[in-house]
């Protein structure tokens, strides 16, 4: 066995790619962080990712709050598109979301 291959196969499973053209769009820090993370996450057959704006904001540290309004953000300037769902709690309540 090659070394050298097995080791870049390795690294090539902890990275992802980010369009270049990102950084010519005037997307802020924030933006670019949610950006990042969203592809970090894509499914890179179906082009669709389900975290929450929690699990956004640990990953990047950002409160919920900021999250959310970054995606709207992302969406508005046509980078993203989200998906309205509902959910069924463990007590049976009926949550809306999006994805």
């Amino acid at each position: 066995m090659n070394l050298n291959y097995y080791n870049s196969q390795r690294i090539q499973n902890h990275y992802f790619k980010l369009p270049n053209e990102i950084f010519s769009l005037g997307l802020n820090s924030g933006e670019i962080s949610v950006y990042a993370y969203l592809m970090l996450c894509e499914n890179r057959k179906t082009f669709k990712c389900y975290p929450s704006y929690k699990t956004i904001g640990r990953a990047i540290n950002m409160n919920k709050n900021t999250v959310r309004k970054y995606v709207k953000s992302l969406e508005v300037k046509s980078l993203i598109t989200t998906e309205p769902t509902s959910i069924i709690t463990k007590n049976g309540i009926k949550r809306n979301g999006n994805l």
